[in-house]
């Protein structure tokens, strides 16, 4: 009998591998790599830069790997492309390397008023599904990230993580090093013992919400453009990585 592995395994076992250090902006991060068909790269590629400039995204850098390539254990076959971008477990990473015990609690649909996040609609716990929660919730068509980038309002991916409130300022200082490293996913910090976006949290834990990295591929479904993402893909260096705005 095989047994079954919820996602939350594979996500506190990549993250103790992440090694990315963002004062030198080197190391490895998570990765998700989507493929698409090779004629709607350039299409793509122009939606994810709208969703990046957007803010829309874990970080801005991305690898393309063309068609015949293999990348890990993904062989890209004729015809398509695959696009490697930031997953947001990598923030994950990088807190618990700074010593901060954090704990990934869910993803969720978070809408979006005026540029302001309200709330979280929609959640899935990490604890209770053995298929990644952005990958359940994009497919069911949620999300209108596309509305969200033309008018400041609408609902996007993202997910959620508890740490003790008694590290809240070294928490502070590393999601300031995140930022500065040009990721510019951090939703919201919540206060202790406080809810978060409509949300509860544990006794003497803040929560933590994270933009998802799934978004641009969710403005790509909402075009009807096909795309299939695996999440949690793989470790890649960051400097295997470039910034989209230098792909040609």
């Amino acid at each position: 009998m095989t047994e079954i592995m919820f996602i939350i395994s594979r996500i506190e076992s990549m993250m103790y591998e992440v090694t990315f250090d963002p004062a030198q902006r080197k190391g490895k991060i998570i990765a998700n790599i989507s493929i698409v068909n090779e004629n709607d790269l350039d299409r793509v590629l122009k939606l994810f830069r709208q969703a990046m400039h957007s803010g829309l995204a874990v970080s801005p850098y991305i690898k393309i790997i063309r068609s015949g390539e293999k990348f890990g254990n993904i062989e890209i076959e004729k015809g398509k492309a695959g696009i490697a971008t930031v997953c947001s477990i990598t923030i994950d990473g990088v807190l618990l390397k700074a010593g901060i015990p954090v704990k990934p609690k869910f993803g969720g649909v978070v809408e979006i008023h005026d540029g302001s996040p309200l709330r979280f609609t929609d959640i899935l716990s990490y604890d209770s599904t053995t298929i990644d929660p952005l990958d359940v919730l994009m497919s069911q068509e949620l999300t209108s990230v596309t509305e969200m980038m033309n008018t400041g309002s609408g609902k996007i991916l993202a997910n959620l993580r508890e740490a003790p409130m008694a590290a809240r300022d070294r928490i502070e200082q590393v999601l300031d090093s995140i930022v500065e490293a040009g990721f510019s996913c951090i939703l919201e910090v919540g206060e202790p013992n406080s809810d978060i976006l409509g949300v509860q949290v544990g006794r003497d834990k803040i929560g933590i919400a994270v933009i998802g990295g799934t978004n641009p591929m969710a403005v790509v479904q909402e075009h009807d453009i096909e795309i299939n993402t695996q999440e949690m893909s793989i470790l890649l260096d960051i400097e295997e990585m470039k910034h989209i705005d230098e792909i040609k």
